[in-house]
């Protein structure tokens, strides 16, 4: 399983409830087994820059591909991207899914 993780930062942050609807389309998108956006709750003393997080699972490289390829993702894009200034993203393997170290 492939964990995906994006973070985001909003250039406005009037722009957040745009941010947040121009994302939550990626859930629309069939390859990914789980699918979040959230606000980032700032609860952290040492930084907030973060204002939105985007988190997906996949069952593998391929079905993260087929996510990213797919209209939905482009247009997603196209809306999120200039109303965005951070964007940082993250992809990790988990070899045992469900299961503790």
């Amino acid at each position: 399983m492939i964990r995906h993780i994006v973070f985001f930062s909003a250039r406005d942050k009037a722009d957040l409830p745009a941010i947040v609807k121009g994302l939550g389309q990626l859930g629309k998108i069939e390859h990914a087994r789980h699918f979040e956006v959230a606000l980032n709750g700032k609860v952290d003393p040492m930084g907030n820059d973060v204002d939105v997080i985007v988190y997906a699972e996949f069952d593998d490289a391929d079905a993260l591909a087929a996510y990213k390829a797919d209209p939905i993702y482009a247009e997603s894009t196209r809306t999120v991207r200039p109303l965005r200034e951070l964007r940082l993203s993250a992809d990790y393997e988990v070899p045992n899914p469900g299961r503790q170290a």
